[in-house]
């Protein structure tokens, strides 16, 4: 049987940064507030003139560095993305020019911050399948983009970046055991952007009206969340047979501190078994479990054969979870 294996991990943050101070000078706000509510310190913007696929090039290059892959010998590319360059065409089908991926079938997909689960789930599909040896599969947000730096409860959560890993077949017992996808929309107005879409086109309203930003009932959200980043990891470990006990580290979306405590402590997870970097970038959307996975990886917080648990939840509502033998 084949198995989708993790071979490369990459990621690329942009290199301005916004601090908790930084957002005291724009809204009525303060480091102790955001520090005690989300655990966030700083984030990461883009500069003028860069966008998703800036950032998703670097964190490809750097995963097929990590693997020793010719980007000429991907069969796909997926990319999770809620803040694509352009409607069309796709940051995949961009990033398939610009590494000179000539073979890969190159596409995005878009599930709010679970996206990168979702893109990884697809990827293991195919290479499970038999139709495809190798895939690159790319979480990237620009999410400043879309953020409203007017509003205090959305504008200090979110960060921009790129996460990636490359997929090769493999017929060992390393690699991807399983995924489990899930989604709700009847929530989907508790986090969203009204406007942009064919509902609502670009127009002189819409963007004296502040749609294009992204709107979301916090409180409504955490409680939800919670519920069902549990449901998710209880999912993989029940599917494969295994407790809390058995997980070397969980890499849990980075969305909230207070979130990602809630989890491990429903898991009966010690703070070394989690890891957690969104003091340093924020709520990066799909770009948060692929970033804190790759630096997991180089920061040899991942043993050969350990068991890497993958929890993440957002806008749709959508949440899932993989179980990784690394």
């Amino acid at each position: 049987m084949y198995r989708a294996k993790i071979t490369g991990t990459g990621s690329c943050v942009p290199e301005r940064v916004l601090t908790n101070a930084d957002f005291e000078t724009m809204v009525d706000t303060s480091d102790e507030w955001i520090t005690a509510r989300t655990g966030i310190k700083e984030r990461h913007v883009a500069a003028v003139g860069e966008s998703s696929s800036t950032f998703a090039l670097r964190a490809a290059e750097n995963a097929l560095a990590m693997a020793g892959c010719d980007a000429g010998e991907l069969d796909r590319i997926i990319v999770a993305t809620v803040t694509p360059d352009t409607p069309t065409p796709s940051v995949g089908c961009i990033l398939q020019d610009r590494l000179g991926a000539v073979k890969a079938a190159s596409f995005d997909i878009s599930a709010g911050c679970t996206g990168f689960l979702y893109a990884l789930s697809l990827g293991d599909s195919l290479i499970r399948s038999g139709m495809c040896e190798k895939i690159l599969v790319i979480g990237v947000e620009t999410l400043s983009k879309i953020t409203d730096y007017q509003d205090r409860t959305t504008c200090v959560l979110f960060g921009d970046g790129a996460g990636s890993v490359v997929l090769e077949r493999s017929e060992g017992d390393r690699g991807i055991l399983s995924t489990h996808l899930y989604s709700d929309g009847s929530y989907g107005k508790l986090l969203y952007v009204p406007g942009g879409g064919s509902a609502m086109p670009a127009s002189h309203a819409s963007v004296d009206g502040r749609a294009h930003y992204l709107k979301m009932d916090g409180n409504r959200v955490f409680k939800i969340a919670v519920k069902s980043l549990e449901e998710a990891a209880l999912k993989a470990l029940e599917h494969n047979g295994v407790t809390g006990d058995d997980i070397d580290l969980l890499v849990p979306h980075q969305a909230n501190d207070r979130i990602i405590q809630a989890i491990a402590k429903r898991l009966n997870l010690p703070p070394e078994k989690v890891f957690v970097n969104i003091h340093k970038y924020g709520n990066t959307s799909s770009a948060s479990v692929p970033i804190a996975l790759d630096e997991a990886n180089r920061q040899n917080r991942i043993r050969e054969n350990g068991l890497i648990l993958l929890d993440a939840f957002g806008s749709g509502f959508t949440w899932g979870s993989a179980l990784i033998r690394w």
